[in-house]
C-alpha cells in the first residue's frame, strides 16, 4: 500500500517562502538580461581609417591625450605611462600595434582606459565614434588569416547601419608575455615615483635666499 505524501501546508509562512523564491528567480532573470544587454553594447573608435569596437564592459574611462612619460624598457607600440589620479597606466598606440602608419596626435586623439585582468591599460586611438548596440544577428565570424588561423584578437565583424565594425578582444591585443612586460614595467615605474623623496622646502628656501644675497653683494 502506497503511503500518500504529507500535505503541503498553505499557511502564511509557506506563501511567503514561495514569493521569496519567485522574486529571487525574477531578480536572477533580470540580472542575466541586463548582462546580455551589456554584452551587446560596444564602444566604437577609429584608428588608421578603420572602425573598431570593444565591449563597453571593458571600458573604464575615455580621456583626452595627456603627457606621456616614456620608459626605456617598453616596446615601440607602448608609448609610455600616464598618471591618472595617482594610478600609473601604460598606454598602447593602437596604430603601431595594428601595424598601421604612425600619425601625430591631435585634439581628436584620445586614450581609452580599459581593465584587463585587474590591470589598467590605455589604448591611444584616432577618435572615439559612439557607444552602440550590436546584436548577435549583426555579427559575422572573424575572417581567417589562413586556412586554419583566425586573427587572435578579432572576435567578429559587426554591422551598424552602413558601417562595418571590427570587433576586438582587448585582452588579446597583447600576448601574455607582452602583457606581463608592459604591466610590470609600469608597476615598477609607479613604485619608483612613490618612493621618490619630496624636495626639502626649507633647504630650497635657504638656497634661494643665499643666491639672492650673493647677487646683491656682487651688484654693489
Amino acid at each position: 500500500m502506497k503511503i500518500p505524501d504529507p500535505p503541503v501546508p498553505d499557511g502564511p509562512e509557506t506563501i511567503n517562502e514561495v514569493k521569496k523564491l519567485q522574486n529571487a528567480a525574477m531578480e536572477k532573470e533580470n540580472e542575466e538580461a541586463e548582462s546580455r544587454r551589456e554584452e551587446a553594447k560596444f564602444l566604437t573608435f577609429w584608428t588608421g581609417g578603420e572602425l573598431f569596437g570593444i565591449p563597453i564592459s571593458d571600458v573604464v574611462q575615455i580621456i583626452s591625450m595627456q603627457e606621456i612619460t616614456p620608459l626605456p624598457d617598453f616596446p615601440d607600440y607602448a608609448k609610455g605611462v600616464i598618471n591618472l589620479r595617482g594610478i600609473i597606466i601604460p598606454v598602447i598606440d593602437m596604430r603601431i600595434r595594428l601595424k598601421k602608419p604612425e600619425a601625430e596626435y591631435n585634439e581628436s586623439t584620445c586614450i581609452i582606459v580599459t581593465n584587463i585582468e585587474d590591470a589598467y591599460i590605455g589604448f591611444i586611438v584616432d577618435t572615439v565614434d559612439e557607444v552602440t548596440d550590436i546584436g548577435a544577428d549583426d555579427i559575422s565570424p572573424a575572417p581567417k588569416v589562413s586556412k586554419d588561423v583566425t586573427n587572435h584578437y578579432l572576435t567578429g565583424i559587426g554591422q551598424v547601419g552602413e558601417k562595418v565594425v571590427l570587433l576586438l578582444d582587448v585582452s588579446k591585443i597583447l600576448s601574455e608575455s607582452e602583457f606581463v612586460q608592459v604591466t610590470q614595467t609600469a608597476e615598477k615605474a609607479g613604485e619608483a615615483e612613490t618612493e621618490r623623496p619630496e624636495p626639502d622646502e626649507s633647504s630650497a628656501k635657504k638656497e634661494t635666499a643665499g643666491s639672492g644675497e650673493a647677487g646683491l653683494e656682487k651688484k654693489e
